[in-house]
């Protein structure tokens, strides 16, 4: 029975330690660019889009489609930056063992 108490434990401090990765992950942020900088988009570290700056050069009503790829490129790339980001964190608590089950974020 001790070895039980001691498991119910240890899963008690881990999942303080996921909470406290996830409140960290949603102060820190990750940036990334699109046309050579003319679209940035941030994004918090859980992937959530916080920013986004378009430069007024690159906005040509006539060609709204280049527009829309530079802003897509530049969420998908901010986003995987941040599951980066979350992944490396929570390869920190799980020791870089891999998980059988996605993590809550």
């Amino acid at each position: 029975m001790a070895d039980f108490m001691k498991l119910m434990q240890q899963a008690q401090q881990m999942q303080s330690r996921l909470q406290e990765i996830q409140e960290e992950l949603e102060k820190r942020s990750v940036s990334a660019t699109a046309g050579g900088g003319m679209v940035t988009v941030t994004a918090d570290g859980k992937g959530q889009v916080t920013h986004v700056q378009i430069d007024p050069t690159v906005v040509n009503p006539l060609d709204v489609e280049m527009l829309e790829d530079l802003v897509m490129v530049a969420v998908r790339d901010v986003q995987k930056k941040a599951a980066d980001l979350a992944a490396s964190e929570m390869g920190k608590l799980t020791g870089g063992m891999d998980l059988p089950f996605k993590l809550p974020f």
